[in-house]
């Protein structure tokens, strides 16, 4: 009898990993406005097909004080003890403290980090300031060869969405609170461009705490409108490090033939780059174009 030969074809199917995205809150309340607009992400977001990673700063109780407790071991110099150079040497020998590991884990598996806040003093809650200080330690998030665009994290993206106590008018350039163009910079250019994020147009929630509960749902249904198509959005622009010369002796200033480049424009590049100019119109509320 002739041997039959039986051929099995195995086919592979390669199943994309599922896209990760972190949203850092902090409010204190679970009936607040921020905890609705979260749980508005987290909803529209799981129904795209993302995972969602929620760290709730206040129900976790993270440590807001940036300390030598942050590091196992020993620390070099404990007589001057400086927190940037001892928890960088700690990130590279893997001697941070465990919150601060499982949260930079987290920040690593990310495509998008939205930061969810009530806006406090013109910046972010003191705990989430502390997650800022603590999570984004050099090494890990930036170092002096890896920042703003050519930053760690230039291939993720970051924003961020937090509700006023103000009403929009007073943060318009001639309102009582000033531009929040220019409030915004500090955070969106210090900390997200910095680290090399493509920092994507915040979400703003202009006073709903004085708001008709029509408004606020109003502000809830536009904020999930925007997560459907969140992700492909374009990014803010800031100003490029191929515009200055990145060298001690040049001082890291912009480049004589980029400033020569835009003396005659109307604007200056960025907010913060502003050369003596008017602002570009909202840089740092939408993208250009």
């Amino acid at each position: 009898m002739a041997q039959k030969t039986v051929l099995i074809v195995c086919v592979c199917v390669c199943v994309p990993a599922q896209k990760t995205v972190l949203i850092v809150y902090a409010h204190q309340s679970g009936g607040s406005f921020n905890s609705a607009a979260k749980d508005v992400a987290v909803e529209a977001l799981k129904q795209q097909g993302y995972k969602v990673v929620v760290s709730d700063l206040y129900a976790m109780n993270f440590k807001a004080s940036a300390t030598v407790e942050d590091i196992t071991g020993e620390v070099k110099n404990p007589e001057h003890f400086k927190y940037g150079e001892e928890t960088m040497q700690a990130w590279k020998e893997g001697r941070l403290c465990d919150d601060i590991i499982a949260e930079q884990r987290k920040v690593e598996a990310a495509e998008l980090v939205i930061f969810q806040f009530p806006m406090y003093w013109f910046s972010v809650p003191a705990i989430m300031k502390g997650w800022i200080d603590r999570v984004l330690s050099q090494g890990f998030a930036f170092s002096l060869q890896k920042m703003y665009s050519n930053g760690i994290f230039k291939d993720k993206k970051a924003m961020l969405s937090f509700s006023t106590g103000s009403m929009q008018t007073m943060y318009r350039p001639d309102g009582l609170n000033g531009d929040i163009n220019v409030t915004l910079w500090p955070l969106q250019n210090g900390v997200l461009h910095f680290c090399g994020f493509q920092v994507l147009a915040p979400q703003v929630f202009w006073c709903p705490g004085h708001s008709p509960p029509a408004n606020r749902t109003a502000m809830l249904d536009g904020w999930r409108a925007r997560l459907k198509t969140l992700l492909v959005e374009r990014p803010l622009t800031f100003a490029p490090c191929e515009l200055f010369d990145l060298t001690f002796p040049g001082g890291f200033m912009l480049r004589p033939e980029v400033r020569e480049e835009q003396r005659t424009r109307p604007h200056g590049i960025t907010t913060g780059h502003h050369l003596g100019k008017p602002l570009p119109p909202d840089n740092q509320l939408k993208a250009e174009g």
